[in-house]
């Protein structure tokens, strides 16, 4: 799989906010002359990392632009809606499960992966997912009459760097990630 994103990733180097020779992106660092990639939070080297070659690739074939400041939901992005339901189930529904009643574990997490704290709902954070498409993560913690609610939210040029498909495997990968960071930092 490395030979056929090979060329496509060694040209973030340096590029698209990446450093050179190194990619690193939520917790993963991605040697860009041999593909290898390690992952900080395991301790380890990854061994079937085509999910992340293929969100590299298709990355790597956009220009910057300049992030507009403004949020929209995934359903606001080309072809949103037709995938909000497993969006919703797959990225935005484990957050709302996992840190609904224990908000201040969502920001640690977000922090270990490079985010910020935001002010939004009762807590928010801002998670750089690849350094030019930030993620944010916006929790209501509920009380007696209401359960906990969570929404993901993306700047607005997040569809000038990948296709809302790519976005959205890309949110799940994210969530995963903080809920795995979430789970070591017990």
């Amino acid at each position: 799989m490395w030979r056929t994103y090979s060329e496509q990733i060694q040209s973030l180097s340096g590029r698209l906010g990446f450093k050179r020779d190194f990619l690193e992106f939520l917790g993963y660092t991605v040697e860009v002359n041999s593909g290898e990639v390690y992952d900080k939070t395991k301790n380890m080297y990854v061994a079937n990392p085509e999910t992340l070659y293929v969100l590299l690739a298709h990355y790597s074939k956009a220009e910057p632009t300049q992030k507009a400041g403004k949020l929209i939901k995934f359903r606001n992005l080309p072809g949103g809606y037709a995938y909000e339901e497993a969006f919703l189930k797959r990225a935005v529904h484990p957050i709302t499960r996992r840190f609904g009643s224990a908000p201040e574990n969502l920001v640690r997490a977000a922090e270990v992966l490079g985010g910020l704290k935001c002010q939004f709902g009762n807590v928010s954070i801002e998670v750089p997912a690849l350094p030019m498409i930030p993620l944010t993560y916006i929790l209501w913690t509920g009380d007696d009459e209401l359960q906990p609610l969570a929404s993901i939210l993306f700047d607005s040029t997040a569809s000038h760097y990948l296709p809302t498909e790519d976005l959205a495997v890309l949110a799940e990968l994210t969530t995963s990630r903080l809920m795995l960071v979430s789970d070591h930092k017990k």
